[in-house]
């Protein structure tokens, strides 16, 4: 399949400009003469309907699991599936928008799609909550209630449907339209998309927090109704102010499948694998640029060097007049193998980030269940703080972190080491993991302390369904979320900027989406162990790690073992850090040694 040119689409102020090979950025000065990078002046627009957007889908879906149960009558078990089955359809729906967004669409026109989908979807689950035909009749103090019929689940599921397209299309292409108003080649452009990461990431959280208090205290204490009107109305926002900025934005156009090239690439090694391979592969490797190149142009390294083969020209390989391949099935660049190299160096960080995401997840679920089982009471007026809303700690820990890192730690950072981000990538990425680890420590000695104080002091009574109350104040949970937080201020946000900027330009939405799939991945994976936890010791002589009543189990050991895995996955980190190669440009000629000959790369390297 032969990449059409990327073009920037024309605006007002724009001129259509082209390039080849996709990517967010034009990368000769003929074409970057004719985008404007407006930069932090579109921001309100972006950030803007990123803050709405969040306000209004987490809104929707952070008190969903209740929603389910409260007023669709539906077993736990039944709506956690649903629950569940919906998330990971989401999670790993990213990808698929992500392909047909750098594919055909291009982000702008994914997002006006993905943000109108968001509304309906928001718009339909308020009709059912609003609607008396369109969900069952309330259970009230009857002890059997009547399930949804046919028609009511087909409507629910119609509104999930419109937030699958809609949240899918956005997570992997709102950050990267982001980035792509900044010009990367200027100084005070690679500032502000190293600061645009942290800010957007500030938005997210600072929505989340608003939403898991806020509309979900109306949502279930006020009226279903009207919790549920707030992000319809915050969705329209985000709608009307995405659509203002429309003259403003920077639009890459998609300019075929970048699929196509890692095919090519992985295909013609294949069938070349009974080569030689070349003696100075960075001079003798066959290379090609076709005119206004847009992705960076890499240098040669020596990893994966069966790839190479790709890009060895044969007798029987045919050039066109410009010295294109004429057929890229039986002949790749250099530059295709290089960018496919950089894709495949990404893995291994992409798993030992996955991994690190069991912290996180375990930190959104288990400090509830520790909450019920702790004194929640907040003064003497007899104030109970919900269990749930202590996972606002991991979320305010990270927004004011995010702050500080922005505005105190990276400035510092930069004077000591002279690097624009303060420390590189893989290093925040290693900083966050160590948190995670850290975070996971702290919850268990907390788990240990909170058990101690059940089983030997006077308790504050039961919890329904659960256990005796601990008289261990619950603001002891407080440390481990807040560890957690920073820990997501460094690695979230340190991993969504490492695969903008490592992956192919012509790849940054799928770089964005395997972000969110790793969460995915992490999710199963943390389902996986809990299974497996609980059905080894149910039976044992020590009891249940994970048993319904936490003062009966050992979730602190549950904790510490999950610190074990953190800690093994952080040392391979180490080594594949140790390991990586950053993405680089050959502006700059590299030395290699071969043979006891020293030989510079030139960066010419074109046919």
């Amino acid at each position: 399949m032969e990449r059409k040119p990327l073009e920037v689409e024309s605006t007002d102020d724009q001129k259509p400009s082209s390039a080849v090979y996709g990517g967010s950025v034009a990368a000769v000065d003929s074409v970057e003469e004719k985008v404007v990078y407006r930069g932090w002046k579109v921001m309100p627009f972006i950030i803007g309907n990123e803050t709405f957007e969040k306000l209004g889908i987490i809104g929707t879906l952070s008190n969903l699991l209740v929603y389910l149960t409260a007023v669709f009558n539906m077993k736990s078990i039944t709506a956690a599936t649903i629950i569940n089955a919906f998330s990971g359809t989401i999670n790993f729906g990213t990808f698929v928008a992500a392909f047909l967004c750098d594919t055909y669409f291009g982000r702008y026109k994914t997002l006006t799609v993905a943000v109108i989908a968001c509304f309906l979807g928001s718009l339909v689950i308020l009709l059912t909550a609003a609607v008396p035909q369109l969900h069952p009749a309330p259970c009230g103090t009857a002890s059997s209630c009547t399930g949804p019929s046919g028609g009511q689940i087909a409507f629910l599921l119609m509104g999930l449907g419109f937030l699958v397209v809609g949240a899918g299309g956005i997570r992997p292409c709102n950050l990267a339209f982001g980035a792509d108003q900044f010009n990367p080649k200027s100084e005070s452009g690679k500032r502000g998309i190293d600061s645009f990461f942290n800010w957007y990431f500030f938005t997210f959280t600072f929505a989340q927090i608003l939403s898991l208090t806020l509309v979900v205290y109306i949502q279930s204490n006020v009226s279903w109704t009207i919790g549920l009107t707030i992000p319809v109305v915050l969705m329209f926002l985000a709608c009307v102010i995405f659509f203002a900025g429309d003259k403003l934005y920077v639009k890459i156009k998609a300019s075929g499948s970048p699929l196509a090239s890692i095919a090519q690439v992985i295909t013609v090694a294949i069938k070349k694998r009974g080569l030689k391979p070349a003696k100075q592969p960075w001079l003798n490797l066959y290379n090609y640029y076709p005119p206004n190149y847009a992705n960076s142009k890499l240098k040669y390294t020596d990893q994966f060097r069966f790839l190479d083969k790709a890009a060895i020209l044969a007798p029987e390989d045919k050039l066109e007049a410009d010295g294109k391949p004429a057929d890229p099935w039986k002949l790749c660049t250099m530059q295709q193998v290089e960018e496919v190299k950089c894709i495949v160096r990404v893995l291994p960080i992409w798993f030992a980030s996955s991994i690190y995401y069991l912290t996180i997840t375990q930190q959104m679920t288990y400090p509830v269940f520790q909450a019920l089982q702790s004194d929640r009471r907040l003064g003497s007026g007899g104030f109970v703080i919900p269990a749930a809303t202590y996972v606002v700690f991991l979320m305010t820990g990270m927004t004011v972190f995010i702050i500080i890192y922005d505005r105190v730690l990276v400035p510092t950072l930069r004077r000591i080491t002279g690097l624009d981000t303060g420390i590189t990538l893989l290093q925040r990425i290693g900083t966050g993991i160590f948190f995670a680890f850290a975070s996971l420590v702290v919850s268990g000695f907390v788990e240990e302390r909170r058990r101690t104080f059940a089983l030997t002091k006077p308790t504050l009574g039961m919890a329904p369904r659960k256990g005796e109350i601990s008289s261990m104040s619950a603001m002891w949970l407080i440390p481990q979320l807040t560890l957690a937080g920073i820990a997501e201020a460094f690695g979230a946000i340190g991993q969504m900027e490492f695969y903008y900027k490592q992956f192919p330009e012509n790849m940054r939405s799928f770089a964005g989406s395997i972000f969110y799939v790793g969460g995915g991945v992490s999710s199963y994976l943390g389902s996986f162990l809990i299974a497996t936890v609980h059905r080894t010791t149910q039976n044992s002589a020590g009891g249940n790690w994970l048993a319904e009543d936490l003062n009966k189990g050992r979730l602190d050991y549950f904790y510490f073992m999950i610190a074990g895995i953190l800690a093994v996955n952080f040392a391979y980190f180490l080594v594949m850090s140790r390991w990586y190669r950053y993405k680089g440009s050959d502006d700059e000629a590299t030395t290699y040694e071969t043979n006891g000959d020293v030989t510079k790369q030139q960066d010419k390297n074109t046919v």
